[in-house]
């Protein structure tokens, strides 16, 4: 086992708190070898952290994490090695955006017929132009003093069900398996621990979907050797990541600190359709 590399980051290109060079900065400090930023549903903070990279001793991957639906609800694949510029990818993720803007715009008009406005202003710039996500709204809810921090945001008004949830338009995750292909990636189930592992997985499976996060934040002992088994029996490649969108509420960092097997990159690398 190794952790010098972690393959599920977030920057301020979505909804991390640090931007793709300070998320940089510390990963070369921590010494990783490579660093996938994951944003949602954009591809601007692997770009810009690609450059930032450059000459270092850290490769940076370019990667992306698409929110799509299954029968459950609400699943995230993510996409590495994605070509960041193709144009599917681009014009997909470019439609998945504008429709952020429409559901976190309907949030926030809930929690003001719950007593709650938050200035849609202060929303936009907690994005700084990026991708907007729930994450935005529930820091201005702070800011406005009406819960005490992003969790007991999401908790009780934001999460799935709450009382000011939006659901988001369905995507079909064959779609977003086909798309990231296209772009040259290779595309794995993130954090099913947490999530929950979709009934049709055989399915996606079939559809090109290559690899399982098995190594995550939120995921037990007993979390990982059941999808250790699972990534076996579909001969899909164990992957995981610290899930990493800045310092938790006690300080903790946990930038590539999660017990990822150092081969994990070649074996995504190999499995990648040739360009």
């Amino acid at each position: 086992m190794s952790s010098r590399l972690d393959l599920h980051v977030h920057t301020t290109a979505s909804d991390g708190l640090w931007s793709p060079a300070r998320v940089v900065q510390e990963a070369l400090a921590r010494g990783l070898r490579y660093l996938a930023i994951t944003d949602h549903e954009t591809t601007r903070g692997a770009i810009e952290a690609i450059a930032i990279a450059r000459g270092t001793p850290l490769e940076v991957i370019p990667g992306v994490e698409i929110s799509v639906s299954s029968p459950e609800g609400e699943i995230d694949l993510l996409g590495y090695f994605v070509d960041p510029t193709h144009s599917d990818l681009l014009r997909l993720l470019e439609g998945m955006q504008a429709e952020r803007v429409e559901r976190i715009h309907a949030m926030a008009e809930r929690l003001a017929q719950l007593g709650m406005p938050v200035p849609w202003e202060r929303v936009l710039e907690r994005a700084r132009g990026d991708v907007l996500g729930r994450p935005h709204l529930a820091r201005a809810m702070v800011e406005q003093g009406y819960v005490a921090d992003e969790a007991e945001a999401f908790r009780r008004w934001l999460g799935h069900g709450r009382p000011a949830y939006v659901p988001r338009r369905p995507v079909d995750p064959r779609e977003v398996l086909s798309v990231i292909r296209a772009a040259g990636g290779v595309s794995v189930l993130a954090h099913p621990g947490r999530s929950g592992l979709p009934r049709n997985l055989e399915g996606l499976w079939r559809a090109g979907l290559a690899g399982l996060e098995v190594f995550h934040p939120d995921h037990s002992p007993d979390d990982i050797a059941r999808l250790m088994a699972i990534a076996r029996t579909y001969d899909l490649i164990p992957t995981g990541g610290s899930d990493f969108h800045g310092p938790g509420p006690d300080g903790r960092i946990l930038l590539g600190t999660m017990p990822v097997p150092a081969h994990t990159v070649d074996r995504l690398r190999e499995r990648c359709p040739r360009r």
